[in-house]
């Protein structure tokens, strides 16, 4: 039986479930969430808060759960509350100084289905990555606004990079004497890293192109709008009204893209998801849930690394 604190601890507790944002759109423990949240559904994305504190140093632990020894890493910070966050290096629990090891692990195991579940949607995508090596050559194919964008090299005296939109291709241009004297592996870095810079140069300028749009709408003022390369979430807003928007999120259909701006230009009016938030992305983006749900069946793992 639970002792009398214990209960105290766990009535006082409120747990806060988080994921990778390219696995199930949830939150994490540096989005600075608000301990008066008051459930942890529906899937979110990431709003950063003027308030977060600073944590202190990680220690790794093991825990049974089931059949299995798992081990997660345990951070230590001023938030108040439990925070779980699903990664690349499996578990990490942020927890209040003040809460005993033992309330940690009784919190883990009361979660323990959500947790493994998680780590094994994890797992799996990455095994779908390992599988779907891209090779960067003439031919290559990827996603664009939605849409299959096939690469094709050309050779000239300069470098550049063209859209042709009907034949839906991406004509790269390679300076011949600058490649001429490249390993086959530098060449497709080469080319990757010319992508990678012509794909960011797009997600910037048409970021910049909606971004007013929905500002307009929703009655907010942003100050900055800048790309973020996170592996842990699509969009960021500070209340100082300080965007960033994951670049990749340039593989997406525009209404993809147009509800991950809607979402955090929201997060000017409520820095939270809270019911009121929700009400907000809804007034501009009443299909928000079909599109989060999207944006959770196709994660990184099914586009090219870049």
């Amino acid at each position: 039986m639970k002792s009398t604190l214990g209960q105290a601890i766990q009535r006082a507790l409120q747990l806060d479930f988080f994921n990778d944002l390219f696995g199930s759109e949830k939150s994490h423990p540096e989005a600075g969430t608000s301990p008066s949240l008051p459930s942890v559904t529906p899937p979110k994305l990431t709003a950063t808060s003027d308030n977060e504190l600073p944590s202190v140093a990680t220690n790794q632990r093991k825990i049974q759960l089931q059949d299995q020894l798992l081990e997660y890493s345990l951070l230590r910070s001023k938030r108040r509350t439990i925070g779980f966050l699903i990664n690349h290096n499996g578990l990490r629990v942020t927890a209040p100084r003040w809460v005993s090891i033992a309330d940690i692990e009784l919190a883990i195991r009361e979660k323990q289905r959500w947790i493994l579940s998680k780590l094994n949607e994890r797992h799996e995508r990455q095994a779908r990555r390992e599988k779907t090596v891209m090779r960067w050559e003439d031919g290559a194919r990827f996603s664009y606004l939605g849409k299959p964008l096939t690469l094709r090299l050309l050779n000239a005296n300069a470098a550049s990079a063209r859209h042709d939109e009907v034949r839906q291709e991406l004509l790269l241009t390679l300076s011949q004497s600058a490649t001429q004297a490249l390993s086959a592996e530098a060449l497709e870095s080469q080319i990757k890293d010319k992508v990678k810079t012509w794909l960011q140069q797009q997600a910037k300028q048409i970021f910049a192109t909606r971004m007013p749009v929905y500002a307009e709408k929703l009655g907010v003022r942003y100050q900055s709008m800048s790309l973020s390369s996170a592996t842990t979430r699509w969009g960021s807003c500070t209340s100082q009204g300080k965007i960033r928007l994951n670049w990749r999120l340039i593989h997406f259909a525009p209404e993809l893209i147009d509800y991950v701006i809607a979402h955090e230009l929201a997060h000017l009016h409520e820095m939270n998801h809270s019911e009121r938030f929700w009400c907000h992305v809804q007034s501009v983006f009443p299909d928000f849930e079909l599109a989060r749900q999207h944006l959770r069946q196709h994660a990184t793992a099914d586009f090219p690394v870049l």
